[in-house]
């Protein structure tokens, strides 16, 4: 009934991380200590202390601490229905961090000064929220996480843009690839051909591949195949089978198949679900 989850100072070692994963709810992930990276969409970044990681639901993201410095971090996860209520300014969203992360395809911020003191304090204090659970304390979270989103909003999209860039790992040729299959999922996308626009060979694409993403490159493209049916689902009156063909999947059966194992749900199912419902879909 309440849509909200936070791990707090959570010790991550490469044993304990998911492997490449997605999930409807929205999640926000501080650094406090510790390095490794993190993929998210189709980049790999760098983990730091006082980095701050922005994931709008369904984003295909896993995380990999180093061996030998792992990491200190806390997650917070909640669905857009918690912080959908009306706005005294019609013109702002408690979501835009997301709305913009999801259309600009950057993910990190790197918070330094009084930005980085009060992410640290408000997750302290919803963290103490949680365990007390004093007279109101849901209502104390979500205040507290508007507000926290508040001073993430208000960064100047420039200083964003200027800090995250720097911080992108990987080869250019594999970012351009990602970038390619984000933008083309339904196309008929196979190893050879990408490893061909690369100028390199098909193995040593798939070991790079692997490495930076921790998927295959047919198992990569179906999840993002799904991401797009899940919005077409929601957005459109499509028959499933149409969804399924325009989302590059050759029988509706193996589009079934694929979306059940991802999701957990039929796309009958997730698109009548309650929880789907009150999904947004920002179009970037």
């Amino acid at each position: 009934m309440f849509p909200f989850e936070i791990v707090y100072k959570a010790v991550k070692r490469q044993r304990d991380e998911l492997p490449d994963h997605l999930h409807d709810r929205y999640e926000l992930v501080y650094i406090h200590q510790g390095s490794g990276s993190f993929f998210i969409n189709n980049t790999l970044y760098e983990k730091k202390p006082g980095d701050l990681f922005i994931i709008p639901g369904n984003t295909i993201h896993h995380a990999l601490p180093d061996r030998d410095e792992p990491i200190v971090s806390t997650a917070v996860y909640f669905a857009p229905a918690l912080l959908t209520t009306s706005s005294l300014d019609d013109s702002y969203s408690h979501l835009l961090c997301y709305e913009l992360a999801r259309k600009r395809k950057i993910f990190k911020i790197e918070l330094s000064g009084d930005l980085k003191n009060i992410t640290e304090t408000a997750l302290e204090n919803i963290n103490e929220e949680i365990i007390c659970q004093r007279l109101g304390y849901r209502e104390a979270i979500r205040l507290l996480v508007c507000h926290l989103l508040l001073h993430i909003n208000r960064l100047s999209l420039q200083e964003w843009k200027e800090i995250s860039d720097s911080s992108k790992i990987g080869p250019q040729w594999i970012r351009d690839a990602l970038r390619y299959i984000d933008e083309h999922p339904e196309h008929r996308i196979g190893l050879a051909q990408l490893a061909d626009d690369a100028n390199v060979s098909p193995p040593h694409f798939s070991r790079v591949f692997k490495q930076l993403t921790a998927m295959n490159v047919t198992d990569y493209i179906n999840a993002k195949r799904i991401i797009r049916a899940k919005e077409m689902l929601l957005q459109s009156e499509d028959k499933i089978n149409v969804v399924a063909e325009r989302c590059g999947f050759d029988t509706p059966a193996h589009f079934h198949r694929i979306f059940k194992a991802l999701t957990g749900l039929t796309p009958k199912e997730y698109r009548t679900s309650p929880e789907a419902k009150k999904e947004p879909y920002p179009i970037p």
